[in-house]
């Protein structure tokens, strides 16, 4: 349990750079070498990890529960403006919820661990 606790912390940052991996992998596959500025992305988080800054930490905590909040808003005003629902994009409603909804607890988590932690 004790391995857990102390490891927990780090969750939030491996969700966000295992998203920039994916979108990196994703966008690598039709436009080949002009994906890598996508990597970028990835740093910060990354260097949360390896050496935490409780600064930075708390800039990409703010910064990201803004993102997801329009993110969140954007997915809404979406669903509201659409009336019929084929199977495909049913799936893609479900997940594009739960992605803007995971990336919100995720930033959220990460502005807790600024506020509450000292790294």
């Amino acid at each position: 349990m004790k391995f857990i606790n102390q490891y927990t912390k780090f969750i939030p940052y491996l969700y966000f750079i295992s998203i920039v991996a994916y979108w990196f992998a994703d966008i690598n596959k039709s436009n080949g070498i002009t994906a890598y500025p996508i990597l970028l992305l990835g740093t910060p988080f990354l260097w949360q990890i390896v050496k935490p800054n409780k600064r930075l930490n708390f800039i990409l905590g703010i910064t990201f529960v803004c993102l997801s909040s329009y993110l969140i808003l954007a997915y809404l005003f979406d669903i509201l403006k659409i009336s019929s629902f084929s199977l495909t994009f049913n799936d893609f409603i479900i997940y594009g919820g739960i992605f803007a909804l995971l990336n919100f607890i995720m930033a959220l988590w990460i502005l807790r661990n600024s506020i509450h932690r000292s790294f």
